[in-house]
Order: C-alpha cells, then structure tokens, then sequence
C-alpha cells in the first residue's frame, strides 16, 4: 500500500458526541489503521491525546473557542431577548463559532507537505478558515478535500435562511477546494449548480465490530422505543406525535424514551404523558446503541425536503431496529397505532448497511488523492 500523508481539520472530534465528531474521530482512526500517516488538526481535550497515541495518529491543538456564547436563562421578557440575542448571533454573524477562521489560519501557517487535507463542516467557518490560508502557489496539500453533513446557504431545516452575504464564504471556499464530500445524492442540490462537477457522495462510515447490541429479547410487558437526536420547531417536530401518544387511554403500556440535546421542545409533554414519556440523559454513542437496541423500535422525525438527511439513521441501521417515520403535519395515527401492536409493516426502509461500514468510507477517500 502507498500510505499517505493525512491532515483532518475539524470542530468537532472524541470525546464530542455529534455526528460531526463521529465523522472525524471514525475516519481518522480508520485512516491511521490502514497504515496512514494521519494528523488531526482540533481542540485539546481531556483524554484526546491518549486516545490519538491508541489509535496512532498525530494531534494539532486548534486553539480554544474563547467568545462567550450567549447566555439563555431567565424568565419572562429577559429569557425571550436572550433568546433572540443568541439566535440572531449565529444567524446574522455565525457567532460565536465565526472565530474558528482566524484559529483555523493560526493553526494550520506551518502545515506543509501533506498528500491530503480533509476539513470537516459543520461548522461552515472550519471550511472558511481552511480557504483563507490556501493557496495554490504553496498549498499545504495536493488535494483539498471539503467534507460537508448538511448543505450551508442550501439548508432546508432551519427557521431562517442565511444571510445572503454567507454565500461570499461559501463560493470562497467551493471555488479553491478540489472535491466536496457529501453524504447523500441527494445533498449534491443544496450547493451551487457551478460547484456540482466537485462533488463526491461518501456517506457517513463506522466500525461495526467496535459497536456492541442487546442480544436478548424486548421488554414483553409494555412497548419501548426511542428516538435519539435534535428537534426542530414546524419542522424535526415532535408534538403533533407526542400529543397522540398523551391521547392514548392508559391500557396503551408503552415508554418512549428520548436522547436529546433540544428538551425544551418534549419537556412539556413529560407531565402529560404520565410515566410513559421519558427524557434520558446524553450518553456516549456505544451505550447509546446499546440502548437503543434493547428497544421494540425506534422513531425517526423527518426533516424538510430532501438536502438534509439525519445520521442517526446510520445508528438505526446498526442495531437493526424497525423504524417509524413521523412527518410533522402529515401525521398517521394508523401506523403508529400498528407499531404499538408489534406490525411493522410500514417501516421506513433504509438504505445497504455495507455502505457505511468505515473500511469502504475511507477508501472512497483515499481515492480522490492523487
């Protein structure tokens, strides 16, 4: 094998738990167990170095996020303006996270010499960072490889659009990477048609055999399943779903366990819900799946058009679950009626579980390096 010299550039790496972070974290060791010579390029944090030395690869220290994000707390009127001042900050100005441009260009001056740099988005201004310091006189690799979760001024999910003056930075970016990476077909339509002949589909990868299931049967008492993920308000909603699991007469013995990171949208519904509506605490992504496939299934909230697809349908897919989909407004009491009963003859049908296995992701990469 010619092994290869790797940079990965990135926000979000172990012991993170995002998709963003298993992103990185899966192609770097997958990376560096096939013999290349891979160095990852994010924040210091407790426990990264030793975990680099297991793995062997090589760590750069991007520097800490040091602007204070804006503090939600509060009641009445001044929790409603810290709520606006927070999300008027990421949405006009990118806030707090616009500062990893500059830390993304102090990082990476040195850096020469790779056959590789992989950055990694979301977040967007890991991308803007890398544009800001490359150059094709003297760049720091012979391929830049702009890896993207979802689209950025093409997005579908948020409330609001990005400003129009973002779209600067991302055609800044488009135009002096080499490949886009994006994790289905259908995200190639959230970018510039002009940026199209760039991108590459590479889904998202993981080792199963590092991934350890329930093997015995679900509880025979009452119906468990969970969701794992973030929620959306008019779009990754859940109340119109929650509400008619709070309808259902309580000879209906079911616990829908959720792991989130966005309570506030299902808190309400907890009360209602009288014990069978159960918020957990987030939790690493092996106890995660563990979890999750002691359950009867699992639910997945769609999100809007079909730019976006969610990753937690990769982990649905690792532990082999029935999955019902909920479409906020489009809501079909029917199936969820069947899948309370154990018929799952409406299950979402997901795609070729091979296509995720992280052998086959890293070599959809290696193959773009010259």
């Amino acid at each position: 094998m010619n092994a290869k010299k790797i940079l990965i550039v990135c926000n979000g790496f172990f012991p993170e738990i995002s998709p963003r972070s298993f992103r990185a974290t899966e192609l770097a060791k997958e990376l560096a167990r096939k013999g290349h010579e891979v160095t990852v390029c994010t924040h210091f944090r407790e426990g990264l170095e030793a975990f680099a030395a297991q793995h062997h690869f090589k760590v750069i220290d991007l520097g800490k996020l040091t602007w204070p994000r804006p503090v939600v707390k509060g009641r009445g009127i001044e929790l409603l303006v810290r709520r606006v001042v927070a999300r008027f900050s990421a949405l006009l100005f990118e806030y707090p996270t616009i500062q990893l441009i500059p830390l993304v260009k102090k990082a990476l001056k040195n850096e020469k010499g790779y056959d590789a740099l992989i950055s990694i988005a979301v977040p967007y201004p890991i991308h803007w960072g890398v544009a800001k310091i490359w150059s094709k006189k003297n760049p720091m690799a012979k391929v830049w490889i702009a890896d993207c979760g979802d689209p950025y001024m093409g997005q579908e999910n948020d409330t609001f659009k990005p400003p129009f003056y973002f779209s600067i930075l991302e055609k800044k970016f488009c135009r002096k990477t080499d490949y886009i990476t994006v994790p289905t077909q259908n995200s190639i339509s959230g970018y510039y048609p002009e940026f199209h002949n760039k991108i590459k589909v590479i889904p998202q990868g993981f080792r199963f055999e590092d991934i350890a299931l329930y093997d015995g049967k679900p509880d025979s008492e009452k119906v468990i399943f969970g969701y794992a993920g973030m929620f959306i308000p008019g779009r990754r909603d859940p109340s119109e779903f929650l509400t008619y699991l709070n309808n259902l007469d309580e000879s209906h013995k079911f616990e829908f366990h959720i792991y989130t990171t966005t309570p506030q949208f299902v808190a309400p519904f907890v009360e209602a819900g009288k014990g069978r509506i159960i918020i957990k605490e987030i939790v690493p992504r092996e106890k995660l799946l563990f979890e999750l496939s002691k359950m009867h299934f699992v639910v997945n909230f769609e999100n809007v058009g079909q730019k976006q697809t969610p990753s937690k349908l990769i982990d649905y897919l690792i532990i082999d679950k029935p999955v019902m989909s909920v479409a906020f407004g489009n809501l079909q009491p029917e199936i969820i009626d069947e899948f309370l009963i154990g018929n799952y003859q409406h299950k979402m049908v997901l795609p070729d579980k091979e296509n995720y296995r992280i052998e086959n992701v890293a070599s959809q990469f290696i193959d773009l390096i010259p």
